[in-house]
């Protein structure tokens, strides 16, 4: 007789992940995770203590392989302009070549969930506003560094850039081509005079 599989952690919360980007946090209750992950509702809670905690751990797996991971990783001194062409450009490569058309599973889950679940909904609000911030570093940065304008408004900018992210983020669940996608990006950058030439 074989042993049973091991339960493997890494694996269930990559498997979590995956369900709650498609289907939402809603329609994923522990009942229907527990099936997904072939375990009993108990050893549910005993691996994860409650979907709020699993579905934390899903979202960190998540934003750690994110396209747009790239701002939150850049380092003082960084092209700003090279930065913000190659890492949209790469947001539209892989939202496009997703045959499931997902889109970004942290921004469905925050039109899920913001204002309704006060736990889950702030700490998206949370993460929005922690990337809204690091834009607008990052555009200061741009502007110590000479390659932005000294009298630019960075926090407007960064406002724009949260704003292309979340749209695309959106809009490729309808435009599924990468072209398309690139060509609203490339607009919206050439007209905040971010593109990298």
């Amino acid at each position: 007789m074989s042993r049973p599989r091991e339960f493997d952690r890494t694996e269930a919360i990559e498997t979590v992940m995956n369900e709650i980007w498609k289907n939402g946090y809603e329609a994923c209750s522990v009942k229907a995770l527990s099936e997904k992950l072939g375990i009993a509702r108990s050893s549910f809670y005993n691996a994860f203590g409650s979907r709020e905690a699993l579905f934390k751990e899903a979202l960190v797996k998540y934003f750690n392989q994110s396209p747009d991971k790239a701002f939150a990783d850049a380092r003082e001194g960084v092209r700003v302009k090279a930065l913000m062409t190659r890492t949209f450009r790469e947001v539209c490569r892989v939202r496009a070549s997703d045959p499931a058309g997902r889109g970004c599973m942290a921004i469905n889950s925050a039109a899920e969930l913001c204002n309704v679940h006060e736990e889950l909904g702030n700490l998206l609000a949370d993460a929005i506003l922690g990337s809204l911030s690091c834009l607008e570093k990052l555009l200061q940065w741009g502007v110590e560094q000479g390659e932005i304008d000294e009298d630019a408004d960075t926090h407007a900018l960064a406002l724009a850039l949260q704003n292309l992210l979340i749209g695309l983020n959106l809009m490729c669940k309808v435009v599924r081509d990468e072209d398309e996608l690139w060509l609203a990006a490339e607009t919206t950058l050439r007209g905040l005079s971010l593109l990298d030439a």
